[in-house]
């Protein structure tokens, strides 16, 4: 039978598992955490106020009364919109950031993180 394979044999390749179990129950952890956390993001100023979570749901909106004008409804529309928008982004960016201190900043592909 002829010799080759992996270096280590077999051993080898149950270390290489065994840290790569390790390493995908931590990320999941890491994953949790996040998911707990909030990012708070406004526009106009402080007008409009948007907190989410790690998970990207909205948990509260706070609109300041001043900006509310019948007249231009949609100004506030559009607070809102860049209020949540700039949260989600904030919340992407730390995802990120967080699990790029954990994989070492693999270039994984397809942004998985």
């Amino acid at each position: 039978m002829a010799r080759g394979g992996f270096p280590g044999g077999m051993g080898n390749i149950n270390n290489i598992m065994k840290q790569a179990q390790k390493m995908q129950q931590e990320m999941l952890k890491l994953q949790q955490e996040i998911e707990q956390r909030t990012i708070e993001a406004s526009a106009g100023g402080g007008a409009v106020t948007v907190v989410i979570n790690g998970k990207k749901q909205i948990e509260s909106i706070n609109i300041k009364p001043e900006v509310v004008d019948p007249d231009d409804v949609e100004m506030l529309q559009d607070l809102v919109i860049a209020a949540v928008n700039e949260a989600i982004r904030q919340a992407d960016e730390m995802m990120t950031r967080e699990m790029s201190k954990f994989t070492g900043g693999m270039n994984l592909p397809g942004g998985l993180f």
